[in-house]
This record gives structure tokens, C-alpha cells and sequence, in this order.
């Protein structure tokens, strides 16, 4: 697989330039991942971490269905991974299969695309039940940006160490 990953604009309005800066975001994600076996995404940073490329791309599906299906379209669904609610079950990627991952990751991409293009306004607004808080489209794809973001910087040392890839 080799992901295509095209610069955000500079100069679009707000809702496009976000738009575009979380795709982006997602094409990183993406890169890091490239060309790799399952044992290698599933190779853990350092103990007692279980920190994986693997594990950052099923929790990165987490954060998609959280904020964008559950918080702004107000969906009564579960996570992903876990029956119990259990954020952190992303992360423990040992026995994943890359397929099964890739594939939830874009479905959920794909759905949180479809709620943000059918959002009005980014001054929508959704419930966010762990702050009990109601929070716009705007702040939603502001977190999931800076999400993926700081977790990229963990990618990024992640695929280093495992075959000295480096760069954007």
C-alpha cells in the first residue's frame, strides 16, 4: 500500500482548511504504516508500553467514532474495540490483524466524514457525555486534529525504530 497525501490549503475558509488539515492528519497515519507486516505494526515501543503503530491506527478509530458518531451525530453505539468501554483496549494490538484494523479505521473515517459534510455549520453541536459538556463541530475537529497530530509524533518513532524510516 502507498498512500497518497496531498497538503492542506493556506488560504481556504475555516471549515475546508480543517477539513483538510485532518485529512492530512490521516494520510500521515497512513504513511507510517505503509508497507509493513502485521508483526511489525504490532511491535511494541518499550516496556511497559504497549504502544503499536497498530495500536495508534485502532485507537485513532476510537476517536473518530467517539467524537464525530457519538458526540456530534448522537449515536447510541459501543466503541469499537472494547463491550466495557474501555478506551485503552485499542492500544493492545498483540493479537490484531492489520486487515481488521485498516478496515474499522476507514469505515470510521468514512462515517465522520459523512457527518461533518452534512453538518450545516461548524456551530453544530453535540453532547459530549465523559465532560458533560455540549461542544461544537468546530471544537470536534479541532481535538481529532490535534489527536492524530500528537499521535503522528509517536508514529513517527515508532516506524523508525522498526526499519529507520523517517521524514514527513
Amino acid at each position: 500500500m502507498s498512500t497518497e497525501r496531498t497538503g492542506p490549503s493556506v488560504t481556504a475558509g475555516e471549515r475546508e482548511m480543517l477539513r483538510g488539515f485532518l485529512d492530512y492528519q490521516r494520510a500521515t497515519l497512513a504513511m507510517k504504516c505503509d508497507g509493513l507486516a502485521d508483526d511489525d505494526l504490532r511491535r511494541q515501543s518499550m516496556p511497559p508500553s504497549t504502544l503499536s503503530l497498530l495500536g495508534l491506527v485502532r485507537h485513532m478509530a476510537e476517536v473518530e467514532r467517539t467524537w464525530f458518531r457519538r458526540v456530534i451525530n448522537g449515536e447510541d453505539i459501543g466503541l469499537v474495540w472494547s463491550d466495557q468501554g474501555d478506551y485503552q483496549a485499542a492500544y493492545d494490538a498483540r493479537a490484531a490483524a492489520g486487515s481488521e484494523a485498516f478496515a474499522a479505521w476507514q469505515a470510521e473515517v468514512e462515517q465522520s466524514r459523512r457527518i461533518e459534510a452534512g453538518a450545516p455549520s461548524l456551530d453544530v453541536l453535540g453532547h459530549q457525555v465523559r465532560w458533560d459538556e455540549d461542544v461544537s463541530l468546530r471544537l470536534v475537529m479541532i481535538h481529532v486534529l490535534m489527536e492524530y497530530a500528537r499521535h503522528n509524533g509517536h508514529a513517527d518513532f515508532l516506524r523508525e525504530a522498526i526499519d529507520g524510516a523517517v521524514g514527513a
